[in-house]
């Protein structure tokens, strides 16, 4: 690798659009990164009970930040590519398959930090594994279950990038039993243990749980319209 190809291309070359992403990704590796020194500085001032809700957040934190980083990495190699790609048929591919490519990394990310988000609620009721175990395990491996389908379901393409339509949907659709499930036993917990926190305690268990709900509930549209 020369030094002229660790500069950043510019719209003129590659378009507006993957500027954008390039920097929206950058953006977000930088705030999850920022929050792991956040939640290394502040833990001190939370309490005791609350220490281990704290120490989840740092461990997303961190394990998203590195992935977002790598991704905005591989990106920005697909960016130089693409700045000396002059037919559109060319540059079009590479942009899908990079997306393809890339993109296997949210999976990664999301089998380490979406079951720690799931923990993190509980822990805001500070509910012990021995109290729900049969909950609380459901409700991971549920989570797992979804993480794990839905990337092989990503992987359902042919040798040229095409999308093998049918073994996409069976996998997503197993995906999004997984997701219902995980949902379904983060409210049970919800029921069962609510009166056990203060508002605040309440507030941030649900806030957790409408996050769940709402941006993960996004996805599986998203995967049906690629």
């Amino acid at each position: 690798m020369t030094f002229a190809t660790e500069f950043v291309p510019t719209a003129g070359e590659v378009g507006m659009l993957p500027m954008l992403t390039y920097f929206f990704m950058t953006f977000a590796a930088y705030c999850f990164l920022g929050n792991v020194f956040f939640s290394l500085l502040t833990n001190q001032s939370v309490a005791p009970e609350h220490r281990i809700s704290r120490a989840y957040g740092g461990v997303i934190a961190i394990v998203a930040g590195v992935s977002y980083y790598l991704i905005t990495r591989f990106y920005h190699g697909m960016l130089q590519d693409l700045s000396h790609l002059t037919d559109p048929a060319a540059r079009a591919a590479l942009i899908r398959h990079s997306y393809q490519a890339i993109g296997q990394y949210r999976y990664m990310d999301w089998a380490v930090t979406t079951p720690l988000l799931l923990l993190k609620a509980a822990s805001m009721l500070r509910i012990r594994y021995s109290e729900a175990a049969t909950a609380i395990t459901v409700m991971l491996l549920a989570d797992f279950l979804m993480v794990v389908t839905g990337y092989i379901g990503e992987q359902q393409l042919t040798a040229s990038g095409e999308i093998i339509v049918g073994g996409k949907l069976l996998w997503g659709a197993i995906s999004t039993v997984g997701y219902v499930v995980a949902v379904v036993a983060l409210y049970g917990l919800y029921k069962r243990f609510a009166e056990r926190g203060n508002e605040t305690e309440r507030w941030g268990f649900r806030f957790i749980g409408y996050t769940t709900v709402t941006t993960w509930g996004v996805y599986p549209l998203g995967y049906l319209l690629t």
